[in-house]
């Protein structure tokens, strides 16, 4: 019988090659002072970055027939940070640190005071329960404060335009992460698609553009879907559309914010039916494939014995100290990022996901799912087309 050794997992390559670097570049490449170009991204008079959310790389290559014009302009792919998720990566685009620094570090936190996790996506508390909003508690201008790079944009003479769904406009994760920006709303890819045209008439203009419909697709229907592949075929030709109508001298440019995998029903592990991982812990904050454990008082030994006895062919599973360590979260992680990570870090690598059908049911069905150090989560794409 042959044993498999434990993969190495895909660190994020911050300060280098990480979604971090990808807008200070724009910025450079158009001209304005104070951003490096780690990227080194040539000039242009306009820049046009549209985020597709659930854009992974290996999903691009391995669907060259649903997306023929996104793989023609395809460069060497980003990584998107720990953990590969929305909120983390997002805020990594809007700030250029890591999420050891701007401290959005995934999609629930669990935090000192409160006995269920933040959704930062709702900024209200996570899972079954009277609905609690936290933007007057936990302010997202001081959870999050250090300068956005729209903000030091605007400092240096240029303003950001953001398009994306409405309800985003006045979101705590918008008033965290999105500060400088001017928001406009945009409901699909196509209203995002011409009013970015419409804004690149002016000169020397930042525009970015923002698409959820993929990574909804790929959570509820799976990436493997002919759903999915749909959605992919659309986006395909929407911005090949765009990339036909740009005006002279423009830089488009596409990424994703994480990659995703399919979990059977079997291989989605439910906390409530394992009471021996489920022993000695307190709350859970990540996600199925990216999870910070919190544990009871003095219960830590225990449960890192139980969850590596149990999952070790399966999961990457360090103490809160080793995965700092490791640089997960990039090369510092402040004070504050560090009391929302838990006590526990447990990654996937294997076909694994820890769900909670006590605390999130839905979730606890969706076939997607992300957030892990797995090359098909980490990897993001770098497109570019240049009219």
């Amino acid at each position: 019988m042959t044993i498999s050794a434990t993969p190495a997992p895909t660190v994020p390559r911050y300060g280098t090659r990480s979604l971090g670097e990808l807008v200070p570049s724009l910025l450079d490449c158009l001209g304005v002072a104070g951003f490096g170009n780690p990227l080194t991204i040539e000039p242009a008079a306009r820049v046009c970055l549209v985020l597709v959310d659930g854009l992974g790389w290996e999903l691009l290559q391995a669907n060259p027939g649903s997306a023929p014009f996104l793989n023609s302009i395809a460069r060497e792919p980003l990584t998107a940070g720990f953990p590969a998720t929305t909120a983390a990566s997002l805020s990594s685009l809007a700030t250029g640190v890591p999420p050891g620094e701007h401290g959005l570090v995934g999609y629930t936190m669990a935090l000192p005071g409160y006995d269920r996790a933040l959704n930062t996506l709702t900024w209200a508390l996570y899972g079954l329960g009277p609905r609690v909003e936290l933007v007057e508690k936990l302010v997202p201008e001081s959870f999050q404060p250090l300068p956005t790079l729209a903000e030091r944009a605007v400092a240096a003479g240029l303003r950001i335009h953001h398009l994306g769904p409405a309800f985003h406009e006045w979101s705590g994760l918008t008033r965290a992460i999105g500060r400088g920006e001017r928001f406009h709303a945009a409901n699909s890819l196509e209203v995002v698609t011409e009013g970015g045209l419409r804004l690149l008439n002016a000169p020397r203009t930042f525009v970015f553009g923002y698409h959820p419909r993929l990574d909804a697709a790929g959570h509820v229907h799976g990436v493997a879907s002919q759903v999915w592949a749909d959605e992919l075929v659309a986006v395909d030709h929407a911005v090949r559309l765009m990339a036909e109508q740009l005006p002279k001298d423009t830089l488009l440019v596409v990424s994703g914010d994480h990659g995703m995998v399919d979990l059977r029903p079997e291989e989605r592990l439910d906390l409530a039916d394992h009471p021996d991982l489920a022993a000695g812990v307190r709350i859970l904050g990540g996600e199925p494939r990216a999870r910070y454990v919190g544990t009871e008082p003095g219960a830590v030994d225990d449960v890192l014995a139980a969850w590596r006895s149990i999952l070790d062919d399966r999961m990457w599973i360090w103490t809160k100290d080793e995965a700092i360590a490791a640089g997960l979260f990039g090369p510092r992680v402040t004070d504050r990022a560090r009391e929302r990570l838990g006590d526990l870090v447990a990654a996937a690598y294997g076909r694994i996901g820890i769900v909670e059908r006590n605390v999130d049911p839905a979730q606890a069905r969706l076939n997607g799912h992300h957030g892990s150090l797995t090359p098909a989560e980490q990897l993001v794409p770098l497109l570019t087309y240049r009219s």
